[in-house]
């Protein structure tokens, strides 16, 4: 066990557990729907081809995730506090599906930090982060929700 003066997380960081932070409203729109496809080389007609789209379950052409995720626009707020652990990587992302996004909505992003914990490495203490961001259209329906697992790292062993 560690003593609370060796952990990596902070009063600072407790605090910011549960606090939720709007990271904008992504209007989806067409052109950027086909856009990211192109850039993905992905040809799947129900991006694109709105004749197509209108025959399928979804009547209309959708966006997949990855068309408005905030993460691609600059200068997203997030919930800020200091951490003694440095580096990082995403160590998971899980996604879950609720509803069809079409151009034209309206996505409320908004995002929370749900836990910190931390675990001994082989040659530095591991922080992880977990979040949560949900996205909701305006309606104010759940369109999906994302959980993310970050990994950051303290000062190396001696």
């Amino acid at each position: 066990m560690t003593k609370e003066s060796d952990s990596l997380i902070t009063e600072e960081m407790r605090k910011a557990i549960g606090v939720e932070s709007e990271l904008g409203v992504i209007e989806v729109e067409k052109e950027t729907i086909r856009r990211v496809a192109d850039a993905l080389g992905d040809p799947n007609p129900l991006w694109r081809d709105e004749e197509y789209a209108k025959r399928t379950s979804h009547g209309g052409i959708i966006a997949f995730p990855i068309a408005f995720h905030p993460s691609t626009r600059a200068g997203s707020p997030r919930v800020r506090y200091e951490s003694p652990a440095s580096g990082g990587v995403v160590a998971s992302d899980e996604w879950e599906f609720f509803e069809s996004v079409r151009p034209g909505d309206k996505i409320t992003v908004t995002t929370r930090v749900v836990d910190f914990y931390e675990t001994a490495g082989r040659q530095a203490k591991m922080l992880f982060t977990v979040t949560e961001t949900t996205y909701k259209n305006q309606h104010g329906r759940m369109a999906m929700l994302q959980r993310r697992t970050g990994i950051g790292f303290g000062p190396r062993k001696q």
